[in-house]
């Protein structure tokens, strides 16, 4: 699974792209240095809230947008490593292994499948 701080520079630098404006256009206008939004965006700096909200501010999109593409991203993400039988060590959450059971549940460390029980 991708580091958030990817993530969020994956998405940012999808929407400048989408409206056809330049690092140096969207650093000027959110009053940031054009190397270290370039930074952000390859996902190098992890960019404080303030930062977010400037670079959103100046491509005129909310920062709530922001969050909702990249947690979009990162569910999509999520859904394909559990689908692959595996899921990635998530931020402060310890590591995890995934394992999928011939029924196809998933299965993690501390849960285990339950006989099926017939009616």
């Amino acid at each position: 699974m991708p580091v958030l701080r990817q993530v969020v520079g994956d998405t940012l630098r999808g929407l400048r792209l989408r409206q056809r404006r330049t690092l140096r256009e969207v650093s000027s206008s959110a009053r940031v240095s054009l190397g270290y939004l370039s930074e952000v965006e390859r996902g190098q700096k992890e960019p404080s809230s303030e930062l977010l909200a400037a670079i959103c501010g100046a491509l005129d999109v909310e920062l709530s947008e922001l969050f909702w593409q990249v947690s979009a991203t990162l569910r999509r993400e999520e859904k394909l490593a559990i689908a692959g039988g595996r899921m990635a060590a998530m931020p402060g959450a310890g590591s995890a292994r995934i394992s999928v059971a011939p029924g196809g549940e998933a299965i993690g460390p501390r849960v285990r499948a339950l006989p099926t029980v017939a009616a």
